[in-house]
């Protein structure tokens, strides 16, 4: 393999990023924008954006029980992954990030540039909360009893 060839291979990754939930879309626009300037000034290739909308977390990330996950696809090397997870690391608005190395030695024109993706996520703002977003939010009304449970503790010595 001359060394021309090896240059022109990259490593396949991945980076899902979590938002603050009350962000507009245009901020979530400039922060996927912000990721496209760097992968391109880093000499990579961005393939695609995924958000997948507004979601529940699992559990609370930085107090919030809800997060806009983003999904980034692209081409580049270990060097570029650093640059984007640093740059992720002092947004304020980025709750959470992870990074995952795909693939090894993909030639970047065999992977062609999609259109970025756009879904609707799971989380209807009108909907009664439950579980860990019921509680982070009487947390913060503080109404919360902190026994976990939905009661006021009122009638409860039956």
């Amino acid at each position: 393999m001359t060394q021309a060839s090896a240059a022109l291979k990259l490593r396949e990754y991945e980076t899902v990023f979590l938002l603050k939930p009350e962000l507009p879309d245009e901020v979530v626009d400039q922060t996927k924008e912000r990721v496209r300037t760097i992968v391109n000034r880093e000499g990579g290739k961005l393939l695609r954006f995924t958000t997948w909308g507004k979601k529940r977390t699992m559990y609370p990330v930085k107090a919030q029980p809800r997060a806009i996950y983003i999904h980034a696809l692209y081409l580049g090397g270990p060097a570029l992954v650093s640059e984007l997870e640093r740059n992720l690391r002092n947004l304020d608005n980025v709750l959470r990030y992870l990074s995952v190395r795909l693939a090894d030695d993909i030639d970047p024109d065999t992977r062609p540039v999609s259109e970025d993706i756009k879904l609707s996520g799971d989380i209807d703002d009108n909907r009664p909360l439950g579980g860990a977003e019921r509680d982070a939010e009487r947390a913060e009304m503080g109404v919360f009893d902190g026994d976990g449970d939905d009661d006021d503790d009122m009638g409860d010595d039956l």
